[in-house]
Parts: C-alpha cells; structure tokens; sequence
C-alpha cells in the first residue's frame, strides 16, 4: 500500500452544514488525491454528520476512513482517534466547520520538503466575522522558529505537521479539556520542531464562525479551564525554555494572550467565591513566573493586569476587564498623555493616588501605534520627491512635525530634512469611530541628492528611510515605505543623477523581506551597467564599414545623450559614438569603423560617470555577425570579430597579394 504525503484528520461534531463544504474542499486540494487520505471522526453527532461522512466515503472509494464514536466531549480524541490511523508522511488537522485553499495542502507540502522543516503554518482567512491570526502570516518565512518569528502567537494545531516528529514524542493531544487543549500539543511540536515554515502568500484555511455559535473556543464558558491551561503552558516554557529573552518572549505570549482570555470569564463569574479561588491562583502563577525582564517585555494593559493582581485588587481588575471589553467593542483605544518625551496610556487608575500605581506601568513610549503610508517617490535630476503621511494614533496633533530620516544602514551615521505638511482631512475617521483627526498628518519633501550634507553630494551607501514624529519632546521614527498607496509598485528604479560634470548611481528600493524604501548610492546593490543592455549588432547593408548597435535600458532615467558606444583599441586609443533614442527605453548608434587603425578594438556601452571614469559594459559578441570588407582610398580594408565572447574587432588592410597565394594553392591542393 502506498504511503500517503499528507492524512488530514477531521474530527466532527454536529458539523452540519459547514461539513460539506469541508470535505469537498479536501477533496478537491491541487495536490491530487492519489497523494493524501482523509481520517474522520464522527464524535457522537446529532445531526447528520455521521451520514454526511459516510456519504463522501462511498463517492470516493478507497479516500476516506470513517469512524463512528460516542461523544467525547472535545475535539482531543477525535484527533488522537486519527492519529492512530494516519499513514501520511505528514498530518494536516481539520475542523469540520472550516475549508481549505485549493492549493493549501500542496504549497504547505512543497514549502515543508524544500526547506527541511517539520511544521507549516498556512495563512489563514477568518470568514463570517471570526478572527484569524494575521502577525505571523506578513511574508513567507522558508525557515524559522518560535523564537525569531511570531508562529508562536498561534498554538492551533490547523497546520501540516511531520508525523514523525509526533510519533518520535509520542504526542497526543491531552484529554479533559473543552478548550484550549491544543496549546499543549502544538507547543510542544514548536519546541521540538527541526524549523518551521510560513506559507503567507496564499489564502490556505479558511476559519469560520458558525452562525448557531457551535465554535467550541468561543462557547466554552468559565475562567478555570483556562487557568489550568495557562499553568500548564506556563510550566511548559519554564521546563523546556532558560531563563532569559526567549523564554520571556513565549511567555509574554501567554500573559498577553492566555491570562486576557481567562480574565474575560473571570470577570463574568457570578460565584464570588470560584471567583476568588481562580484570582488567587493568577495570583500565585504570577509571583513564581513574572520576572522584571518580562514586565518589561509585555505591553502596558497586560502589565496593568499583572499590577492589580499582584497587589490582590480584585475589584480594580474587573473594572479594567469592564473598560478594556467597552474599548474593544467599540473600536476605540484610551487615550495617550504625551509629557516631555515620555508617553503613558490613560488606562483605568493612572495617577489615581488611592490606588498609588506607578506611571512606568503605563508607559508605552515605546509602543505607541502609528499610522503611516508612502504615496509616491521619485528622483527627478538630482532631487529625491517624496509624499505620503504619519501621524501617532489618539494623539494630539496640532504642534506635530515630521521629519524625513535617511540613516546609513553600516555606519548608522543619519542626516534629517524638513518636510512640508499637507493637507490629510479625512484621516483617522475610519478607526476610533472618528473621535481623532489628523487633518495636516501628510507630508511632501525634496532632497537634492548633490547638497544634501553640508552643500555637497549624500556619500554612498545604503541609506535606509525612516519618518520621524514630533510631538513636543517625544519623537518616535518609522521604518518607512512597507505601507504604500493602492497600486504603488515594488520595482527597483536605478537612477544616473548629474552632479555638474559628473554623474553618480541612485537605486531606490524595496528590501526584503519587510519590504521598507532604501535609497542605495553608489551601486551598492544596484549596478547601472546591468540595466543597460544591447539586443543586437550588425553591419550595415549600405555601408559595409558602418556597425549597427541597438539596445535598451532598464533605467528609470538616463541623459540618453551622454550614453554611446565606444570602441578601444589600447595605447589610448578610442572611439566614441553617441546613442540615438530609438523608443521609450531604446536606442541605437551608428559606429563607422573606416577611420579605425589596425589592429584589436573592443566595444562597450560607455556612460560617463564620476570624476572622469564611466561606466562600461562590455557587448557580447553575437554569432551571426561575420566579417565585413570595404574599400578606402582605393585598398580593400576589412573587420572581423576576434572573440566569442565579448566583442571585440580585429581592423586591418587585406594584403591581396597574399591572399591570392593563398587561394591558388588552396585551389592546386584540390586538383
């Protein structure tokens, strides 16, 4: 029996409708279904759902394995059921409600087997309003792990996984939970995954909210059950993690993400005494598991939680829960105090001086969120033209200025321009329900590239784009360009800028993978000559002596007329003959070599560059093009390329004496 690529494993509990659309987006996967075998569990359905597997079972025969059991009372043993079953090189699990890409399941195999890695993440989609992760999925990642990436920040176990590296653990999901029991089983896998890979140019699962709430997370009430997972997760981190950044960075994950969702029921809870009896023990996790480097680490509600429940304030903790739900249900954040170049958020208690918290826990000087877009850029001469916009959400706006920053990226030695303000009335009204406005938040701005440092030339090198906002003594810099105007293209533009007399290399570009403006001068990644081209050279029908070159550029500018076509023929010897524009990105030349002395001329596309040099591109030599002969002053001259490689012309006169020689004894050979 062939072993299948991939066993996806769906477990299914009164899924219907949504399980029709599930399978038939298994089935239907590019990778073919030769290549993959479907385990279903039916975990004591109600509804139809038992009738609808079987249904799809006998469609496709040979495809699916059905299985029938009482209910369990979470989706761990219908997953541990498939487990047991699966022959697949790797396991990809399914919920019954939610649907695959077309081509998830064979882009998901393709990244693991390319890059060696044990666990994929797919993009995923939330659809009928369900929320999906989105921080891990901004570009493709071949090969990371939890600690250079943000894949922790999804514990889900919707993901293709290598089934060895389960079965090397012996990795089963935990029983006894109704929530939340995933977290144990993918952490793990995370922990002792050889690399993970992102697949996050493609939509590959689609999450979806049930219209009758059926969704086990979101209908599983009560802050106990997940106290008792954050325990676990917690001991987890601390077992298998050192102390230090990365141990901090997965726990700050929890704390963020894990605590926030229990407090939600806690707060809810109407036994005052279960409530207590779950508060303490946040409590007590807290003091063994929550060093200073991680209250640095987590952001300012979650140390505010931290805070309060640590100085045993009940109360005040669920009148933040109760402030923080009406914030997120409307939209809207609290408020930011600017004082100095500090910033603090105005949660629940700032400065209240009966509560006597401490302004550096709501400190997010660091985190203020901005808002910023890059519309257009451009060199046009010798000046870099920029527009777009920032602004520092729920922040005051009127005394705020912005800068442009080009910062070196080797030598981090940066040089700042004034910007001009322009008008942006409509920004903001679409977040915080409109309750700010940031009505002069754009921004126009020209450097000449010749004077921008003390009145001469930006030296060369990458200089990376930064924004900067000012508001009073706070400043906070933006790294510049990843967020661009609908439509604004990621192409590289390689400019020649005149600088008087001399001409010099300006590439912007997008860099990789964040995908942020940088301006290289100086050819540090982008070269001029490889944006120049010649497509063809031939001898002229008319005049024997005249060669034809015709090429391109790929440059987003050229001074077309300081372009030519030079021929070399050593000891100082040259020609130069400048191009002719052709097109929109052509051009052509006519280079006579009638006045040339003999001997070897190499050509080359020759663009003048700085103090005196240029820069050269050799053309290559063409097969097709063969010797040419004309007369001059009544002696018969000839060229005739001398390499196969790049060109290079052999000049001379044809000693017709001789070559009648040796034609008769070619000819006397043969008789």
């Amino acid at each position: 029996m062939t072993t299948p690529d991939i066993s996806v494993i769906i477990g299914a509990y009164n899924a219907m409708p949504y399980l029709t659309k599930t399978l038939t987006s298994v089935v239907e996967q590019s990778i073919g279904r030769d290549r993959i075998e479907i385990i279903t569990v039916n975990d004591g359905s109600t509804d139809g759902t038992g009738e609808e597997l079987e249904r799809f079972a006998a469609q496709y025969p040979g495809l699916f394995q059905v299985f029938h059991q009482e209910n369990s009372g979470g989706p761990s043993a219908p997953r541990n059921k498939g487990l047991d079953h699966a022959r697949g090189k790797f396991v990809f699990f399914l919920d019954a409600d939610d649907y695959l890409g077309e081509e998830a399941l064979e882009r998901m195999f393709t990244m693991a087997e390319r890059n060696k890695t044990d666990v994929v993440l797919g993009k995923m989609v939330g659809v009928n309003g369900r929320g999906a992760p989105s921080s891990m999925f901004l570009r493709n990642q071949p090969r990371t792990d939890v600690f250079k990436s943000r894949v922790y920040w999804t514990l889900n176990p919707l993901k293709l996984i290598r089934r060895e590296l389960i079965e090397k653990h012996k990795l089963r999901f935990p029983l006894g939970y109704k929530t939340a029991e995933d977290q144990l089983f993918t952490g793990m896998l995370y922990l002792k995954a050889d690399g993970i890979s992102v697949v996050a140019d493609y939509d590959c699962l689609y999450i979806v909210k049930r219209d009758d709430g059926g969704n086990t997370t979101t209908s599983t009430r009560g802050a106990e059950v997940r106290i008792r997972v954050l325990e676990l997760m917690v001991d987890l981190v601390e077992k298998h993690v050192p102390a230090g950044p990365d141990r901090d960075g997965l726990m700050n994950r929890h704390l963020t993400v894990d605590m926030f969702h229990a407090l939600i029921h806690l707060a809810r809870e109407s036994d005052p005494e279960l409530q207590r009896k779950n508060y303490d023990e946040l409590r007590a996790l807290l003091k063994r598991s929550y060093p200073d480097s991680l209250k640095a680490r987590v952001n300012a509600i979650t140390r505010l939680r931290c805070e309060l429940i640590l100085r045993d304030m009940l109360e005040e903790t669920i009148e933040l829960e109760n402030v923080d739900r009406r914030h997120r249900s409307a939209g809207t954040q609290p408020d930011v105090l600017v004082e100095g170049d500090r910033a603090y958020t105005r949660l629940p208690f700032f400065r209240d001086p009966e509560r006597g918290v401490p302004d550096e826990i709501y400190d997010v000087t660091k985190a203020v969120q901005d808002r910023h877009r890059l519309d257009s850029v451009t060199i046009d001469g010798s000046r870099l033209a920029m527009t777009g916009h920032a602004y520092l959400r729920g922040l005051p706006q009127e005394d705020a200025t912005t800068e442009l920053v080009l910062r070196e990226r080797d030598t981090k030695v940066e040089h700042r321009f004034p910007t001009t303000a322009v008008a942006t009335p409509d920004l903001g009204a679409k977040e915080d329900r409109g309750k700010y406005s940031y009505p002069m938040a754009g921004f126009s701005t020209e450097i000449d590239l010749t004077k921008a440092v003390d009145g001469g030339r930006l030296p060369k090198g990458l200089w990376d784009v930064f924004v900067a906002v000012r508001i009073q003594d706070y400043v906070k810099e933006i790294r510049f360009g990843h967020k661009r105007l609908p439509g604004f293209g990621e192409k590289t533009e390689t400019y020649v800028v005149a600088d008087g007399e001399e001409n010099f290399a300006a590439a912007l570009y997008y860099t990789q993978p964040y995908n942020n403006l940088t301006l290289d001068v100086g050819e540090n990644k982008h070269k001029v000559a490889d944006k120049l081209h010649v497509e063809r050279t031939r001898w002229s029908t008319e005049i024997p002596s005249q060669l034809e070159v015709e090429g391109s550029w790929k440059l987003a500018a050229l001074p077309v007329s300081a372009l030519a076509v030079r021929l070399d023929g050593g000891r100082g010897r040259t020609l130069t003959v400048p191009v002719t524009p052709s097109g929109a990105n052509s051009f052509k030349a006519n280079v006579s070599v009638d006045g040339l002395a003999p001997g070897s001329w190499s050509v080359s596309l020759w663009l003048p560059s700085q103090r005196g040099s240029a820069w050269s591109k050799p053309v290559t030599s063409q097969s097709d093009l063969k010797n040419t002969r004309w007369f001059r002053g009544g002696l018969l001259r000839y060229a005739a390329p001398a390499s196969r490689s790049r060109l290079v012309l052999r000049v001379g006169r044809v000693a017709i004496v001789k070559a009648v020689l040796r034609r008769l004894r070619r000819l006397a050979a043969k008789t």
